[in-house]
């Protein structure tokens, strides 16, 4: 995962932490606003910028602002559906600049980081649901051990897709080692 990513991730768990108390119509209107003056400004900065690395800035700039969104919801009524929301807005929001960030590589390279980007995007949906599952007063405890085996196996194949492409940088028997010691470890 990224640095920024991880400091995204961390900043995101903070705001949640600090919402306690649900917001009046007003406050959330005034939270909508700033959020977009932020968005504006931040997409601003991005001009500066050429090529990938304003397309980067641009998709970041839009993924703080949708989950800025996200967690506003969440502060204005606590509920597992916004949780979810929050947390699906998350990883799709980091997953989108983390393909973005693939583009400035080539060939094996990129498409080692697009893998890579995939895996994390499907372990972080999983987490998601599995805490929407555990969260739900109806759940039975058979809800849970199908979403973490589901998870399990999703994030199993999500792994052995980015360890194969990298098997695919390789030739010969190297390239065949490494398939097959891949298949092994992921069940494949």
């Amino acid at each position: 995962m990224p640095l920024n990513s991880k400091i995204f991730a961390v900043c995101a768990a903070a705001m949640m932490v600090s919402s306690a108390f649900a917001l009046t119509p007003t406050e959330k209107k005034v939270e909508k606003e700033r959020i977009s003056a932020e968005y504006k400004s931040a997409k601003e900065q991005c001009k500066a910028l050429k090529g990938n690395a304003q397309d980067v800035c641009e998709l970041q700039a839009k993924g703080h602002e949708k989950v800025a969104l996200a967690q506003l919801d969440y502060k204005a009524e606590a509920n597992e559906s916004n949780r979810h929301k929050l947390a699906k807005t998350q990883a799709d929001t980091a997953y989108d600049i983390a393909k973005e960030q693939c583009d400035d590589r080539t060939g094996n390279d990129k498409d080692v980081c697009k893998k890579d980007a995939q895996a994390a995007h499907v372990k972080a949906l999983e987490v998601a649901k599995m805490a929407e599952v555990r969260n739900d007063p109806a759940a039975k405890p058979s809800d849970m051990a199908n979403a973490r085996k589901d998870a399990s196996d999703k994030t199993r194949e999500a792994d052995y897709k980015a360890v194969k492409e990298r098997c695919d940088a390789l030739n010969g028997d190297a390239k065949d080692a490494c398939t097959t010691d891949a298949k092994r470890r992921f069940g494949q």
